[in-house]
């Protein structure tokens, strides 16, 4: 039986499609595996960022409450000069 040349041209064009959608599936987990690396990347990197954003917290608090009590300290100073000069 003969085959007609139309035929031909559409199994031809079948196969490739389908060697098309293979490579598009490849190419669809690449990137599936690509973005799923970048989105462990970026959690990874904002939790070391909110862990740095604490500890900065932190020392600011601590830096704070130092300056707050050299302020007292000053404030006591002054008082003492104060009263040691009216008396």
């Amino acid at each position: 039986m003969e085959e007609y040349p139309d035929v031909k041209y559409f199994q031809r064009r079948i196969q490739e499609l389908e060697e098309k959608v293979d490579q598009l599936r490849l190419s669809r987990r690449v990137l599936m595996n690509l973005i799923e690396k970048m989105e462990k990347e970026r959690a990874f990197f904002l939790a070391r960022l909110e862990k740095e954003n604490r500890r900065l917290h932190k020392d600011n608090y601590k830096y704070a409450c130092w300056l707050l009590k050299k302020n007292r300290q000053i404030v006591e100073l002054q008082s003492k000069l104060e009263g040691q000069s009216n008396s």
